[in-house]
């Protein structure tokens, strides 16, 4: 633990002396995959945004297979109560399929905004360092 306390205090002083980059601090570098470019993709959020409105569609024909199903039940059987019950249980079903259904397609949506604001907020911020790029070309950072 005491090691865990003394890393975390070097590193929150800077005692190392080295002069760190955003790029370095996001894992990147010269050698790494991203370069020297801190960048945001909606990669994954869309994969979200894609799997949640396959549910939603997965859900959609429910209803009519519980009906499909039920055809035919209620014939002959007047009287029992077990069957008024049953109505009930598949009415709540088939509102708590089509919540679902209704759900999945507002989180899809709030995905998409997800991946849609981090790609809008990297291009304010790649923006915003334009001017300061422009001024220090050819200066060592």
């Amino acid at each position: 633990m005491a090691q865990f306390r003394s890393t975390i205090k070097e590193r929150a002083s800077g005692v190392s002396g080295v002069r760190q980059r955003l790029s370095d601090l996001a894992g990147g570098g010269g050698g790494s995959a991203g370069g020297d470019q801190l960048r945001h993709s909606g990669g994954a959020w869309l994969r979200a945004a894609g799997g949640a409105e396959g549910m939603g569609a997965h859900l959609g024909p429910v209803r009519t297979e519980l009906a499909t199903a039920h055809e035919g039940l209620l014939a002959g059987t007047v009287g029992l109560s077990a069957l008024a019950e049953l109505g009930a249980v598949r009415d709540s079903w088939e509102r708590r399929f089509e919540t679902a259904r209704r759900e999945c397609g507002a989180l899809a949506g709030n995905l998409r905004a997800v991946a849609r604001a981090q790609g809008e907020t990297n291009e304010t911020v790649k923006s915003s360092f334009a001017p300061v790029a422009r001024r220090t070309v050819g200066v060592e950072r």
